[in-house]
């Protein structure tokens, strides 16, 4: 059973609760940058909270703590060698 805490959004205290999930897909984002690079770019989820507050539609509103990991292809002539 999870526990309840308090969660600080927008500087109101608002209970909540972690909740389990299960990563179904991380696709990456690709955009062709105007210098010939190729950035990738993804969200990855490290925990989800499920607010005791609920959106206009009557949904609870979910909060996530996430990265964004970045890798880039970079043509030869944009690259600094040491």
């Amino acid at each position: 059973m999870a526990i309840k805490k308090r969660y600080n959004v927008g500087g109101r205290e608002i209970m909540g609760e972690e909740v389990e999930f299960e990563t179904e897909r991380e696709s990456w984002n690709v955009y062709i940058l105007g210098d010939g690079t190729t950035l990738k770019m993804k969200s990855v989820a490290a925990s989800i909270v499920r607010l005791d507050e609920y959106g206009p539609n009557g949904d609870p509103i979910y909060i996530a703590n996430a990265s964004i990991v970045v890798a880039t292809d970079v043509p030869e002539n944009l690259k600094r060698h040491p």
